[in-house]
């Protein structure tokens, strides 16, 4: 439960680098309260219940064993979960069609990835950055004085292009190997035999996207 919390909150954050555009605060706000609720009276609970002899992951239980209270709290609270993922998804999809415009840095971030414009190109950075501070982008803003040894090799005044690899339909073949293969071994369908046709797929995907041409990066540029 905790992670999803996590994972939302990370999504809130990037919102603005991987769309160019900001979310609404106030809905967010809302957002924040009423999935924090949500949690803790889902998942509070189940610490009394446990310490009542409860045991995990059952589908029923008979009503004399004294679990009908903090199961119906936990119920009620996963109510709220259910209402702040509407939330949630109702924010996200209205500000990503008019949402203001979130421009590079919208948080006076420190990391790199708040460097380049909002959504970023496909190919992220048109120069290998080099790092001279753990919080770059932050020392770069404030001015602060390099210290520590640059990450990265090259004399400094080699110029490292991005490469992008060419588009590729190999990558595909490899997902359908590993989906037929894990059918295959979750279902024991014809004694792992399409199990092994789903191996044999994903093997033969991968080497021949290993022999796929390399582009030049001087041909992008």
């Amino acid at each position: 439960g905790g992670s999803i919390v996590a994972i939302i909150g990370g999504i809130y954050y990037w919102f603005p680098k991987f769309t160019g555009r900001m979310y609404n605060e106030a809905i967010g706000k809302l957002n924040f309260w009423v999935m924090f609720l949500g949690m803790n009276l889902t998942f509070f609970p189940m610490h009394f219940l446990g310490l009542d002899g409860m045991p995990r992951r059952i589908y029923t239980y008979d009503s004399n064993m004294g679990w009908d209270l903090w199961n119906g709290v936990a119920s009620v609270g996963a109510l709220f979960l259910g209402v702040s993922f509407m939330i949630f998804i109702y924010n996200i999809v209205t500000s990503w069609r008019n949402g203001e415009a979130a421009g590079n840095d919208p948080w006076d971030a420190r990391t790199l990835e708040w460097s380049i414009p909002s959504p970023p190109p496909e190919y992220n950075f048109v120069e290998i950055p080099t790092v001279y501070d753990r919080d770059a982008w932050w020392a770069e803003k404030r001015g602060h004085v390099h210290h520590g040894v640059p990450v990265g090799g090259g004399s400094g005044e080699e110029e490292h292009s991005i490469h992008m690899p060419q588009p590729s339909y190999w990558p595909v073949i490899v997902s359908i190997g590993l989906i037929i293969g894990g059918y295959g071994l979750i279902y024991n369908v014809a004694h792992f035999g399409i199990a092994a046709a789903g191996v044999l797929i994903g093997m033969i995907g991968v080497y021949a996207w290993s022999f796929e041409p390399v582009n030049d990066p001087a041909e992008n540029e």
